[in-house]
Protein backbone atom coordinates (compact mmCIF):
# COMPACT_ATOMS: atom_id res chain seq x y z
CA UNK A 1 0.00 0.00 0.00
CA UNK A 2 1.04 3.38 -1.51
CA UNK A 3 1.64 5.67 1.79
CA UNK A 4 -1.11 8.46 1.68
CA UNK A 5 -0.56 11.96 3.14
CA UNK A 6 -4.06 12.76 3.41
CA UNK A 7 -7.19 11.08 2.70
CA UNK A 8 -9.07 14.26 4.32
CA UNK A 9 -12.47 13.22 5.56
CA UNK A 10 -12.18 10.10 4.13
CA UNK A 11 -9.46 8.92 6.59
CA UNK A 12 -11.57 9.04 9.46
CA UNK A 13 -14.41 6.92 8.32
CA UNK A 14 -12.80 3.50 9.83
CA UNK A 15 -11.92 5.15 12.78
CA UNK A 16 -15.65 6.55 13.33
CA UNK A 17 -17.04 2.92 11.89
CA UNK A 18 -15.02 1.35 14.22
CA UNK A 19 -16.16 3.26 17.15
CA UNK A 20 -19.30 3.40 16.51
CA UNK A 21 -19.88 -0.55 15.46
CA UNK A 22 -18.09 -1.04 19.05
CA UNK A 23 -21.08 0.73 21.07
CA UNK A 24 -23.30 -0.69 18.28
CA UNK A 25 -22.20 -4.66 18.73
CA UNK A 26 -20.24 -4.70 21.83
CA UNK A 27 -17.74 -6.95 19.59
CA UNK A 28 -14.26 -5.40 19.33
CA UNK A 29 -13.16 -7.82 16.89
CA UNK A 30 -16.14 -7.54 14.21
CA UNK A 31 -15.94 -3.85 14.48
CA UNK A 32 -12.24 -3.30 13.63
CA UNK A 33 -12.24 -6.10 11.18
CA UNK A 34 -15.20 -4.57 9.60
CA UNK A 35 -13.66 -1.06 10.06
CA UNK A 36 -9.99 -2.48 8.40
CA UNK A 37 -12.07 -3.85 4.99
CA UNK A 38 -14.42 -0.89 4.22
CA UNK A 39 -10.67 1.08 4.59
CA UNK A 40 -8.96 -0.32 2.06
CA UNK A 41 -11.60 -0.18 0.52
CA UNK A 42 -12.31 3.63 0.34
CA UNK A 43 -8.21 3.93 -0.01
CA UNK A 44 -8.49 1.98 -3.49
CA UNK A 45 -7.17 -1.21 -3.11
CA UNK A 46 -9.94 -3.20 -3.75
CA UNK A 47 -11.68 -6.25 -2.48
CA UNK A 48 -8.38 -7.70 -1.62
CA UNK A 49 -6.78 -4.81 0.18
CA UNK A 50 -7.94 -6.62 3.42
CA UNK A 51 -5.58 -9.41 2.71
CA UNK A 52 -3.11 -7.37 1.74
CA UNK A 53 -3.31 -5.44 4.59
CA UNK A 54 -3.10 -7.91 6.88
CA UNK A 55 0.10 -9.77 5.46
CA UNK A 56 1.81 -6.17 5.70
CA UNK A 57 0.31 -5.67 9.19
CA UNK A 58 1.63 -9.01 10.71
CA UNK A 59 3.99 -9.96 9.09
CA UNK A 60 7.38 -8.20 10.86
CA UNK A 61 9.10 -8.96 13.96
CA UNK A 62 7.46 -6.82 16.00
CA UNK A 63 4.09 -8.67 15.87
CA UNK A 64 4.91 -12.10 16.03
CA UNK A 65 7.22 -11.04 19.39
CA UNK A 66 3.79 -10.17 21.03
CA UNK A 67 1.95 -13.02 19.35
CA UNK A 68 4.24 -15.41 21.00
CA UNK A 69 4.31 -13.55 24.05
CA UNK A 70 0.37 -14.21 24.28
CA UNK A 71 0.73 -17.46 23.56
CA UNK A 72 3.40 -18.62 26.11
CA UNK A 73 1.36 -17.25 28.68
CA UNK A 74 -1.49 -19.33 27.64
CA UNK A 75 0.33 -22.44 28.09
CA UNK A 76 1.47 -21.43 31.38
CA UNK A 77 -1.31 -20.88 32.62
CA UNK A 78 -2.98 -24.02 31.90
CA UNK A 79 0.11 -26.11 33.07
CA UNK A 80 -0.54 -24.45 36.73
CA UNK A 81 -4.08 -25.57 36.14
CA UNK A 82 -3.75 -29.10 35.15
CA UNK A 83 -1.30 -29.30 38.00
CA UNK A 84 -3.59 -28.24 40.60
CA UNK A 85 -1.18 -25.65 41.74
CA UNK A 86 -3.95 -23.26 42.45
CA UNK A 87 -6.21 -25.99 44.25
CA UNK A 88 -3.14 -26.67 46.52
CA UNK A 89 -2.23 -23.18 47.14
CA UNK A 90 -5.81 -22.02 48.06
CA UNK A 91 -5.77 -25.06 50.39
CA UNK A 92 -2.78 -24.09 52.44
CA UNK A 93 -3.93 -20.33 52.91
CA UNK A 94 -7.18 -21.77 53.99
CA UNK A 95 -5.41 -23.74 57.02
CA UNK A 96 -4.43 -20.21 58.22
CA UNK A 97 -7.14 -18.31 60.04
CA UNK A 98 -7.00 -14.83 58.79
CA UNK A 99 -8.26 -11.20 59.96
CA UNK A 100 -10.43 -9.15 57.74
CA UNK A 101 -7.65 -6.99 57.13
CA UNK A 102 -4.91 -9.42 56.48
CA UNK A 103 -7.10 -11.54 54.50
CA UNK A 104 -7.99 -8.61 51.91
CA UNK A 105 -4.40 -7.52 51.85
CA UNK A 106 -3.19 -10.75 51.25
CA UNK A 107 -5.83 -10.74 48.44
CA UNK A 108 -4.36 -7.45 47.39
CA UNK A 109 -0.51 -8.48 46.97
CA UNK A 110 -1.70 -11.99 45.20
CA UNK A 111 -3.19 -9.70 42.76
CA UNK A 112 -0.12 -7.70 42.58
CA UNK A 113 2.59 -11.12 42.26
CA UNK A 114 0.87 -12.32 39.46
CA UNK A 115 1.31 -9.96 36.99
CA UNK A 116 1.98 -11.50 33.88
CA UNK A 117 -1.77 -12.21 32.86
CA UNK A 118 -4.45 -10.16 33.63
CA UNK A 119 -7.28 -13.09 33.15
CA UNK A 120 -5.41 -15.44 35.03
CA UNK A 121 -5.04 -13.20 37.81
CA UNK A 122 -8.86 -12.27 39.08
CA UNK A 123 -9.56 -15.96 38.66
CA UNK A 124 -6.27 -16.92 40.32
CA UNK A 125 -6.89 -14.48 43.42
CA UNK A 126 -10.88 -15.17 43.54
CA UNK A 127 -10.41 -19.04 43.38
CA UNK A 128 -7.26 -19.18 45.95
CA UNK A 129 -9.23 -16.33 48.58
CA UNK A 130 -12.72 -17.35 48.49
CA UNK A 131 -12.70 -19.43 51.19
CA UNK A 132 -10.23 -17.30 53.25
CA UNK A 133 -12.51 -14.65 52.90
CA UNK A 134 -15.63 -16.11 53.56
CA UNK A 135 -14.06 -16.77 57.04
CA UNK A 136 -13.25 -14.06 57.32
CA UNK A 137 -16.80 -12.48 56.59
CA UNK A 138 -15.49 -10.60 53.65
CA UNK A 139 -18.22 -9.66 51.28
CA UNK A 140 -17.65 -11.62 47.96
CA UNK A 141 -18.42 -7.99 45.87
CA UNK A 142 -15.18 -6.74 47.90
CA UNK A 143 -12.90 -10.02 46.83
CA UNK A 144 -13.86 -9.11 43.45
CA UNK A 145 -13.14 -5.93 43.79
CA UNK A 146 -9.54 -6.64 44.74
CA UNK A 147 -9.41 -9.36 41.88
CA UNK A 148 -10.20 -7.12 39.49
CA UNK A 149 -8.20 -4.07 40.53
CA UNK A 150 -5.00 -5.98 40.56
CA UNK A 151 -5.58 -7.47 36.98
CA UNK A 152 -5.35 -5.17 34.33
CA UNK A 153 -4.25 -1.68 36.33
CA UNK A 154 -0.87 -4.04 37.57
CA UNK A 155 -0.44 -5.86 34.34
CA UNK A 156 -0.18 -2.13 32.57
CA UNK A 157 2.79 -0.93 34.79
CA UNK A 158 4.96 -3.94 34.42
CA UNK A 159 7.27 -3.77 31.16
CA UNK A 160 7.98 -7.46 31.07
CA UNK A 161 4.04 -8.49 30.15
CA UNK A 162 2.25 -8.68 27.12
CA UNK A 163 0.45 -5.64 27.82
CA UNK A 164 3.90 -3.67 28.09
CA UNK A 165 4.73 -5.42 24.58
CA UNK A 166 1.17 -4.25 22.71
CA UNK A 167 1.24 -1.61 23.76
CA UNK A 168 4.83 -0.63 22.75
CA UNK A 169 4.25 -1.99 19.57
CA UNK A 170 1.55 0.33 18.74
CA UNK A 171 3.75 3.13 19.12
CA UNK A 172 6.26 1.76 16.39
CA UNK A 173 6.24 3.64 13.75
CA UNK A 174 4.64 6.41 15.13
CA UNK A 175 7.02 9.44 15.72
CA UNK A 176 10.33 9.31 16.32
CA UNK A 177 9.82 5.93 17.76
CA UNK A 178 11.59 3.54 14.98
CA UNK A 179 12.30 0.29 16.83
CA UNK A 180 10.91 -2.01 19.57
CA UNK A 181 13.61 -1.34 21.94
CA UNK A 182 12.18 2.82 21.72
CA UNK A 183 8.94 1.75 21.94
CA UNK A 184 9.92 0.29 25.26
CA UNK A 185 11.48 3.10 26.60
CA UNK A 186 8.40 5.15 25.94
CA UNK A 187 6.26 2.42 27.89
CA UNK A 188 8.96 2.96 30.84
CA UNK A 189 8.71 6.41 31.02
CA UNK A 190 5.07 6.18 30.62
CA UNK A 191 4.99 3.96 33.83
CA UNK A 192 4.47 6.75 36.45
CA UNK A 193 2.59 8.83 34.23
CA UNK A 194 -0.35 6.15 34.43
CA UNK A 195 -2.11 7.70 36.68
CA UNK A 196 -5.20 5.59 36.85
CA UNK A 197 -3.57 2.00 36.88
CA UNK A 198 -1.22 3.36 39.66
CA UNK A 199 -4.14 4.91 41.81
CA UNK A 200 -6.23 2.22 41.33
CA UNK A 201 -3.56 -0.50 42.73
CA UNK A 202 -2.85 2.01 45.72
CA UNK A 203 -6.85 2.42 46.62
CA UNK A 204 -7.12 -1.54 47.21
CA UNK A 205 -4.05 -0.96 49.76
CA UNK A 206 -6.28 1.90 51.15
CA UNK A 207 -9.15 -0.03 51.30
CA UNK A 208 -8.18 -3.18 52.39
CA UNK A 209 -6.05 -1.72 55.37
CA UNK A 210 -8.96 -0.15 56.63
CA UNK A 211 -6.83 3.60 56.49
CA UNK A 212 -9.82 4.45 53.83
CA UNK A 213 -13.18 3.62 54.77
CA UNK A 214 -15.81 1.59 52.73
CA UNK A 215 -18.39 3.79 51.01
CA UNK A 216 -21.45 3.43 48.43
CA UNK A 217 -22.83 0.37 47.76
CA UNK A 218 -19.61 -1.61 49.18
CA UNK A 219 -19.84 -0.03 52.19
CA UNK A 220 -23.54 -2.12 52.95
CA UNK A 221 -22.30 -5.10 51.19
CA UNK A 222 -19.57 -5.18 54.13
CA UNK A 223 -21.72 -4.37 56.32
CA UNK A 224 -24.31 -7.18 55.50
CA UNK A 225 -21.07 -9.69 55.38
CA UNK A 226 -19.86 -8.54 58.88
CA UNK A 227 -23.19 -8.73 60.69
CA UNK A 228 -25.52 -10.75 59.44
CA UNK A 229 -22.37 -13.32 57.94
CA UNK A 230 -24.06 -13.08 54.35
CA UNK A 231 -21.38 -13.26 51.85
CA UNK A 232 -23.71 -12.32 49.22
CA UNK A 233 -26.75 -10.93 49.10
CA UNK A 234 -29.98 -12.27 49.20
CA UNK A 235 -30.96 -13.48 45.72
CA UNK A 236 -27.81 -12.96 44.45
CA UNK A 237 -26.88 -15.19 40.81
CA UNK A 238 -22.70 -15.77 41.12
CA UNK A 239 -21.00 -17.00 38.41
CA UNK A 240 -19.43 -20.05 38.85
CA UNK A 241 -15.68 -19.96 38.33
CA UNK A 242 -15.93 -23.48 36.71
CA UNK A 243 -17.54 -22.37 33.85
CA UNK A 244 -14.35 -20.49 32.32
CA UNK A 245 -11.79 -21.86 33.89
CA UNK A 246 -12.56 -25.52 32.26
CA UNK A 247 -9.58 -27.45 33.05
CA UNK A 248 -9.38 -29.59 36.04
CA UNK A 249 -5.98 -30.88 37.60
CA UNK A 250 -4.97 -34.26 36.39
CA UNK A 251 -7.03 -36.78 38.45
CA UNK A 252 -5.03 -38.66 41.32
CA UNK A 253 -2.40 -35.75 40.90
CA UNK A 254 -1.05 -34.43 44.59
CA UNK A 255 -0.17 -30.74 43.81
CA UNK A 256 2.96 -29.64 44.52
CA UNK A 257 2.30 -25.70 45.18
CA UNK A 258 5.96 -24.50 45.08
CA UNK A 259 7.66 -26.46 42.66
CA UNK A 260 4.36 -26.29 39.49
CA UNK A 261 3.65 -22.43 40.71
CA UNK A 262 5.70 -20.38 43.24
CA UNK A 263 9.48 -21.18 41.16
CA UNK A 264 8.31 -20.90 37.79
CA UNK A 265 6.81 -17.91 38.32
CA UNK A 266 9.91 -17.02 40.50
CA UNK A 267 11.68 -18.16 37.45
CA UNK A 268 10.06 -15.80 35.24
CA UNK A 269 11.03 -12.86 37.52
CA UNK A 270 14.39 -13.34 37.47
CA UNK A 271 14.96 -14.49 34.00
CA UNK A 272 13.21 -11.49 32.31
CA UNK A 273 14.83 -9.40 34.90
CA UNK A 274 18.14 -10.62 34.44
CA UNK A 275 18.30 -9.95 30.69
CA UNK A 276 16.68 -6.43 31.38
CA UNK A 277 19.52 -5.31 33.43
CA UNK A 278 22.08 -7.08 31.12
CA UNK A 279 20.46 -6.05 28.22
CA UNK A 280 18.44 -2.78 28.78
CA UNK A 281 15.63 -4.67 27.31
CA UNK A 282 13.88 -7.57 29.02
CA UNK A 283 13.93 -10.58 27.10
CA UNK A 284 9.93 -11.70 28.56
CA UNK A 285 9.45 -14.09 25.40
CA UNK A 286 13.02 -16.18 26.35
CA UNK A 287 11.55 -16.24 29.83
CA UNK A 288 8.59 -17.62 29.59
CA UNK A 289 9.79 -19.94 26.77
CA UNK A 290 12.38 -21.56 29.28
CA UNK A 291 10.05 -22.05 32.83
CA UNK A 292 7.87 -23.47 30.30
CA UNK A 293 10.10 -26.19 28.61
CA UNK A 294 11.66 -26.81 32.21
CA UNK A 295 7.85 -27.22 33.47
CA UNK A 296 7.60 -29.33 30.70
CA UNK A 297 10.06 -31.84 32.02
CA UNK A 298 8.88 -31.71 35.38
CA UNK A 299 5.67 -32.65 34.49
CA UNK A 300 7.03 -35.78 32.73
CA UNK A 301 9.21 -37.03 35.57
CA UNK A 302 5.89 -35.63 38.09
CA UNK A 303 4.25 -38.83 35.66
CA UNK A 304 2.43 -36.70 33.07
CA UNK A 305 2.04 -38.53 29.92
CA UNK A 306 3.71 -36.56 27.08
CA UNK A 307 0.05 -36.65 25.13
CA UNK A 308 -1.36 -35.34 28.37
CA UNK A 309 1.30 -32.36 28.68
CA UNK A 310 1.03 -31.89 24.91
CA UNK A 311 -3.13 -31.55 25.15
CA UNK A 312 -2.84 -28.76 28.31
CA UNK A 313 -0.31 -26.58 25.96
CA UNK A 314 -2.92 -27.02 23.20
CA UNK A 315 -5.60 -26.02 25.46
CA UNK A 316 -3.80 -23.04 26.28
CA UNK A 317 -2.37 -21.82 22.97
CA UNK A 318 -6.74 -21.96 22.18
CA UNK A 319 -6.93 -19.77 25.12
CA UNK A 320 -4.55 -17.23 24.11
CA UNK A 321 -6.10 -17.45 20.36
CA UNK A 322 -9.02 -14.63 21.35
CA UNK A 323 -5.78 -12.13 21.99
CA UNK A 324 -3.74 -12.82 19.30
CA UNK A 325 -6.67 -12.10 16.68
CA UNK A 326 -7.47 -8.92 18.16
CA UNK A 327 -3.63 -8.26 18.43
CA UNK A 328 -3.17 -8.65 14.20
CA UNK A 329 -6.27 -6.67 13.79
CA UNK A 330 -4.90 -3.93 16.15
CA UNK A 331 -1.80 -3.93 14.14
CA UNK A 332 -4.20 -3.54 10.97
CA UNK A 333 -5.47 -0.32 12.63
CA UNK A 334 -2.68 1.29 13.35
CA UNK A 335 -1.10 0.43 9.52
CA UNK A 336 -4.30 2.07 8.22
CA UNK A 337 -4.12 4.54 9.91
CA UNK A 338 -0.87 5.84 8.58
CA UNK A 339 -1.70 4.88 5.04
CA UNK A 340 -4.93 6.91 4.91
CA UNK A 341 -3.16 10.24 6.99
CA UNK A 342 -5.86 9.77 9.58
CA UNK A 343 -3.25 11.92 11.90
CA UNK A 344 -2.64 14.62 9.23
CA UNK A 345 -6.32 15.06 8.96
CA UNK A 346 -7.24 15.08 12.61
CA UNK A 347 -4.06 17.57 13.31
CA UNK A 348 -5.46 20.35 10.52
CA UNK A 349 -8.58 19.75 12.32
CA UNK A 350 -7.62 20.75 16.09
CA UNK A 351 -4.93 23.10 15.15
CA UNK A 352 -7.14 25.31 16.31
CA UNK A 353 -8.73 24.62 19.70
CA UNK A 354 -6.61 21.60 20.86
CA UNK A 355 -3.95 22.55 23.19
CA UNK A 356 -0.86 20.69 24.74
CA UNK A 357 -2.29 21.64 28.36
CA UNK A 358 -5.69 19.99 27.16
CA UNK A 359 -4.63 16.76 25.36
CA UNK A 360 -3.52 13.96 28.03
CA UNK A 361 -6.92 15.25 29.73
CA UNK A 362 -9.04 14.77 26.61
CA UNK A 363 -6.93 11.33 25.63
CA UNK A 364 -7.51 10.32 28.94
CA UNK A 365 -11.29 10.83 29.20
CA UNK A 366 -11.79 9.53 25.17
CA UNK A 367 -9.92 6.49 25.96
CA UNK A 368 -12.28 5.73 28.88
CA UNK A 369 -15.40 6.10 27.53
CA UNK A 370 -14.83 4.17 24.34
CA UNK A 371 -13.14 1.31 26.99
CA UNK A 372 -16.64 1.34 29.27
CA UNK A 373 -18.55 0.81 26.08
CA UNK A 374 -17.12 -1.79 24.20
CA UNK A 375 -15.09 -3.64 27.42
CA UNK A 376 -11.87 -3.61 25.58
CA UNK A 377 -8.81 -2.10 26.34
CA UNK A 378 -7.09 -3.47 24.17
CA UNK A 379 -9.42 -2.44 21.24
CA UNK A 380 -9.15 0.89 22.49
CA UNK A 381 -5.75 0.70 22.45
CA UNK A 382 -5.80 -0.51 19.08
CA UNK A 383 -8.13 2.85 17.91
CA UNK A 384 -6.56 5.67 20.26
CA UNK A 385 -2.97 5.30 20.14
CA UNK A 386 -2.53 5.59 16.45
CA UNK A 387 -4.46 8.99 16.62
CA UNK A 388 -3.59 9.92 20.26
CA UNK A 389 0.22 9.75 19.63
CA UNK A 390 0.64 11.55 16.34
CA UNK A 391 -1.10 14.17 17.82
CA UNK A 392 1.31 14.34 20.51
CA UNK A 393 4.12 14.43 18.38
CA UNK A 394 2.91 17.42 16.41
CA UNK A 395 3.07 19.16 19.48
CA UNK A 396 6.33 18.73 20.06
CA UNK A 397 7.98 18.63 16.56
CA UNK A 398 8.63 14.83 16.60
CA UNK A 399 10.63 14.35 19.88
CA UNK A 400 9.64 12.16 22.91
CA UNK A 401 8.82 15.04 25.53
CA UNK A 402 6.59 15.23 28.88
CA UNK A 403 3.60 15.78 26.81
CA UNK A 404 4.50 12.68 24.38
CA UNK A 405 4.75 10.29 27.43
CA UNK A 406 1.78 11.74 29.70
CA UNK A 407 -0.87 11.38 26.02
CA UNK A 408 0.62 7.44 25.96
CA UNK A 409 0.26 6.61 29.32
CA UNK A 410 -3.25 8.32 29.02
CA UNK A 411 -4.47 5.50 26.13
CA UNK A 412 -3.36 2.75 28.58
CA UNK A 413 -4.61 4.18 31.85
CA UNK A 414 -7.88 5.45 30.30
CA UNK A 415 -8.40 2.25 28.65
CA UNK A 416 -7.78 0.27 31.94
CA UNK A 417 -10.36 2.91 33.54
CA UNK A 418 -13.24 2.68 31.08
CA UNK A 419 -12.16 -1.14 31.12
CA UNK A 420 -12.53 -1.52 34.91
CA UNK A 421 -15.85 0.18 34.66
CA UNK A 422 -17.52 -1.66 31.84
CA UNK A 423 -19.89 -4.79 32.98
CA UNK A 424 -18.81 -5.82 29.32
CA UNK A 425 -15.25 -6.45 30.23
CA UNK A 426 -13.60 -9.56 30.17
CA UNK A 427 -11.69 -9.39 33.21
CA UNK A 428 -14.81 -7.45 34.78
CA UNK A 429 -16.49 -11.25 34.32
CA UNK A 430 -13.72 -13.13 35.14
CA UNK A 431 -13.14 -11.40 38.23
CA UNK A 432 -16.99 -12.20 39.02
CA UNK A 433 -16.62 -15.31 38.24
CA UNK A 434 -13.13 -16.10 40.62
CA UNK A 435 -15.03 -14.88 43.19
CA UNK A 436 -18.40 -16.62 42.91
CA UNK A 437 -19.99 -13.27 42.85
CA UNK A 438 -23.55 -11.54 41.44
CA UNK A 439 -21.71 -9.36 38.56
CA UNK A 440 -24.08 -6.91 38.72
CA UNK A 441 -23.33 -6.38 42.43
CA UNK A 442 -19.79 -6.52 41.32
CA UNK A 443 -19.77 -3.89 39.01
CA UNK A 444 -21.74 -1.43 41.14
CA UNK A 445 -20.03 -2.18 44.33
CA UNK A 446 -16.55 -1.74 41.87
CA UNK A 447 -18.00 1.73 39.80
CA UNK A 448 -17.53 4.24 42.99
CA UNK A 449 -14.14 3.35 43.68
CA UNK A 450 -13.00 3.01 39.91
CA UNK A 451 -14.56 6.80 39.44
CA UNK A 452 -13.18 8.22 42.34
CA UNK A 453 -9.55 6.94 41.22
CA UNK A 454 -10.69 7.95 37.79
CA UNK A 455 -11.08 11.43 38.53
CA UNK A 456 -7.76 12.01 40.70
CA UNK A 457 -6.08 10.97 37.42
CA UNK A 458 -8.03 13.25 35.55
CA UNK A 459 -7.16 16.34 37.80
CA UNK A 460 -3.39 14.90 37.48
CA UNK A 461 -3.42 14.99 33.68
CA UNK A 462 -4.69 18.72 33.50
CA UNK A 463 -2.14 19.26 35.70
CA UNK A 464 0.82 17.71 33.38
CA UNK A 465 -1.12 19.49 30.56
CA UNK A 466 -0.27 22.72 32.68
CA UNK A 467 3.58 22.18 32.89
CA UNK A 468 4.18 21.29 29.65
Amino acid sequence: MEEVVNMGFLSLIPAILAIALCFITRNTVISIAIACIIGTLLAGQGVFGFPALLRTAVGTTDFAGVMLLNIFVGILVAYFQKTGAIQGFSQKLNDRRLSRRGAQLIAWFLGMFVYFSDSFSPLFVGSTMRSVTDKARISREKLAYIADSTSAPVSVLVPITGWAAYLSGLAVGVGCIATAEQGAALFLKAIPLNLYALTAVLFVGLIGSGIIKDFGPMAKAEKRAMEEGKVLRDGAVPLASNELTGMAAKEGFTPRVFLNFILPVIGIICIALGTFFANHSANTRAAFMTVIVLMSISMMIQGFTLQEIADTMMQGIKGATPAVVLLALAYCVNQLSKDMGTANYIISLCEGFLTPRLLPAIIFVVSAIMAFATGSSWGTFAICMPLALPLAFAFTGNEVTILVVAVFAAVAGGGVFGDHCSPLSDTTILSSTGAACDHLDHVKTQLPYALVCGAIALVGYLLVGLAV
